[in-house]
């Protein structure tokens, strides 16, 4: 006898005769009728109708069974219970007549299963863990799987969003995870359609956000025999991934994906490669057992444990009760344990100044006096200067990036340094360290307020608030004296010759004015540095490639916080050559008509490349200048049907951003801004983070003190002639 398959909560009853069913579906001329495939991988002959399909019925234990959700359903209509008996031909045997049930799909008798395929296991998986959006890009040994897809899209139990390029499907999903805080997803073809991820896999893996990316393979009968677009996309990444799977077998494809969730959320999260062969997906699975989150953690055994730290958390303590300059150093760890609020309470129980790393930003209010901005190599002069000057340092999840220390051997060279992290073996890795604490942050972050409470610890309070109120005046001070200002000074010689010139900085702090609380997405670069020293960001609102620096991140990661929150504010700020690298999204972004504004910061130079060639390679400006053969973006955007808008004069900025940013449609603003302008204040390679330049002309010594470099220059020049001389 032929199994019939059914997909979700159809009821059905074998006992019934086919020919009862269709009469009644021609009764109703106004029902939906839906055909399911006649592929022989499905096994599914069956027409039946929407009458039959019925909402999900919940109670306190779980799933209620069939019948009872029957009997909800009639009980609503006039004479519902005996409607009820007499369309099912029910009576109090068959009511008591045990069924086995899964959650979303249902036996045909008790001794026979459904025949599912592995495709079928992937998408139940990724339902019932809660994933209902996905991105990918289809291909041939990927489409078993995308047939699969047909019907759960159909079903409205999960959407796929079709990017224009691979790697733009992995940062939308990076986008996806880094603003909703959940595990983003992908999908591409085998070969060609693989390696394009690579880009996405290792900006997701180098600032550890969650992800599942799935890609299609070869049959497993042609492994290793180099056929038409096979690759070992499994051994090409594997030094980017947290963890990664072949699967070989279609019975244990529910199981992988579970463990894979499982394993990209919890300890320090990361992205999971799955391989699927393209037979394995039209494989049969002759007893379908579904594998939840709880299975893996409870059955299977996946656990993240830490020892006890209580010993060391009373030693970091001690070092706080002694110290009065201390700092907290916070990186993209905190937000990722969702512990922002439990670090707010810590900051402000002992006024403690809080600095930030570029993935960290959000993570405490940057609104908040106790603020300095961020650190490092174009960090404010504030938070270098509180480092260099410091005598605690508390990092809490930050990895001690090189971008952040400058010259290694000076950073926070003054302090005791107390590190915290999940992932021990970031303690003490770049940067030796005192006391180094390894668990969940958040955990960690309740136990030092727990033990703060205790009447033994109340001491503590009082007398520190009055030690570290020199310190926070200190602070305070550098932030009054050197604040960042979006003005044109000696930063560039060109705005005394050019009237009404637009800056970058400009626009940027504009867009942090009129949009306070909207999610940004940047490209890397200048525009990436200027956001992040003039956008004040709440948690999870800030998304940019910080560990690999990915140019063409910004637009598809905008595409992907306009999928998690369609109803929010999405701004990407990019530049004209970042842009470039993902333009093609524009077709995502039209297809689907999100809620993004794409301001195009349009200086005509690769400008990040432009200032360091000025600065180190005496103005050889080697193949960064972008003006010939960039496109016209206005014509691009009216190509792709999105409304575009133009501006190159500062009065006319306010005005121009408030009517791009206002409306719920897709928008393109192009702002011709100064062209060498750079980004100040910043830190040049193996230098200490307190020598800045601070513009073309003026930079800070380790002391603190600001001085001319002309004039310093000209001072050596002067000295090492007058030693030729004498000798």
């Amino acid at each position: 006898m032929t199994t019939k398959q059914f997909f979700n909560l159809v009821t059905y009853s074998e006992d019934q005769p086919k020919e009862k069913v269709e009469t009644k579906v021609e009764k109703k001329e106004d029902q939906k009728i839906y055909y399911f495939s006649t592929s022989p991988q499905r096994n599914t002959y069956t027409t039946y109708s929407s009458k039959y399909v019925y909402e999900r019925r919940t109670s306190i234990r779980g799933e209620l069974d069939r019948e009872e959700r029957l009997r909800l359903k009639y009980s609503e209509k006039k004479g519902g219970e005996q409607l009820y008996n007499q369309d099912h031909n029910l009576d109090e045997k068959e009511e008591n007549k045990k069924s086995t049930l899964f959650k979303n799909i249902q036996e045909i008798h008790e001794d026979t299963l459904y025949l599912q395929t592995g495709a079928f296991a992937l998408f139940d998986t990724l339902v019932r863990s809660g994933i209902h959006s996905v991105f990918g890009y289809p291909g041939g040994a990927i489409l078993p799987i995308y047939d699969e897809l047909f019907f759960w899209e159909e079903k409205k139990f999960i959407k796929h969003y079709l990017v224009r390029h691979e790697q733009a499907a992995t940062h939308a999903a990076d986008g996806f995870s880094r603003s909703s805080g959940q595990v983003g997803v992908c999908f591409a073809t085998s070969g060609p359609g693989a390696t394009n991820l690579v880009t996405g896999i290792a900006t997701a893996y180098l600032d550890s956000i969650p992800m599942i990316v799935i890609t299609g393979q070869v049959g497993t009968q042609f492994l290793g025999t180099d056929a038409f677009q096979e690759i070992d996309i499994y051994g090409i990444t594997l030094s980017l991934v947290k963890h990664s799977y072949v699967v070989l077998e279609s019975r244990f494809l529910s199981q992988i994906l579970a463990e894979a969730i499982y394993v990209s959320q919890n300890g320090r999260p990361g992205p999971v490669l799955i391989d699927i062969p393209k037979n394995v997906g039209l494989e049969k699975i002759k007893k379908f057992t579904p594998c939840y989150a709880t299975t893996v953690h409870k059955v299977l055994g996946w656990r993240y444990k830490v020892k006890n730290q209580s010993d060391k958390i009373r030693m970091a303590l001690h070092r706080l009760s002694i110290s009065s300059k201390p700092l907290l150093y916070i990186g993209g760890g905190v937000i990722s344990s969702r512990a922002t609020r439990e670090l707010s309470e810590f900051v402000y129980r002992y006024k403690i100044p809080v600095t930030t790393t570029l993935t960290g930003k959000g993570a405490f209010n940057e609104n908040n006096r106790l603020s300095l901005g961020m650190l490092g190599m174009h960090g404010t002069v504030s938070a270098n200067f509180s480092i260099s000057n410091c005598d605690l340092l508390i990092a809490i999840g930050a990895r001690f990036d090189d971008r952040v220390t400058g010259k290694l051997q000076d950073f926070a060279c003054k302090a005791f340094i107390i590190h915290i992290d999940v992932d021990e073996a970031e303690i003490g890795k770049n940067k030796n360290v005192g006391i180094g604490i390894v668990g969940d942050i958040k955990k960690i972050l309740e136990k030092f307020l727990l033990l703060m409470a205790r009447p033994e610890h109340s001491w503590l309070e009082k007398p520190l608030r009055e030690e570290f109120k020199e310190w926070y005046k200190q602070t305070a001070e550098w932030k009054q004296q050197f604040p960042l200002l979006p003005i044109p000074g000696d930063y560039s010689p060109l705005p005394q010759t050019i009237d009404d010139v637009l800056l970058p900085q400009t626009v940027i702090k504009t867009i942090s004015e009129i949009k306070p609380y909207a999610i940004i997405t940047t490209d890397v670069g200048q525009h990436q540095m200027w956001a992040a020293q003039y956008t004040k960001c709440q948690r999870r609102k800030w998304l940019s490639s910080a560990g690999l620096g990915t140019m063409g991140f910004g637009l598809p990661a905008a595409i992907g916080a306009a999928i998690a929150y369609p109803k929010e504010d999405i701004i990407c700020i990019t530049g004209d050559s970042s842009f470039q690298m993902n333009l093609q999204e524009l077709g995502t972004i039209s297809k689907y008509n999100l809620r993004i504004k794409i301001v195009v910061i349009n200086n005509h130079w690769q400008g990040m490349v432009r200032q360091w060639q000025e600065t180190f390679y005496e103005s050889r400006y080697s193949h960064s200048n972008m003006s010939e053969g960039a496109p016209k973006f206005d014509i691009l955007a009216n190509a792709y049907g999105i409304r575009n808008l133009y501006t190159e004069r500062q009065s006319e900025i306010w005005r121009t951003l408030r009517d791009a940013l206002e409306g719920t449609d897709p928008v393109l603003l192009e702002c011709n801004v100064l062209e060498d302008e750079n980004c100040y204040p910043m830190v040049e390679p193996s230098k200490s983070n307190s020598e800045m330049s601070l513009s073309r002309k003026l930079s800070t010594t380790i002391e603190g003190l600001v001085i001319n470099k002309e004039e310093e220059k000209e001072r050596i020049n002067l000295s090492l002639d007058k030693n030729n001389l004498e000798s």
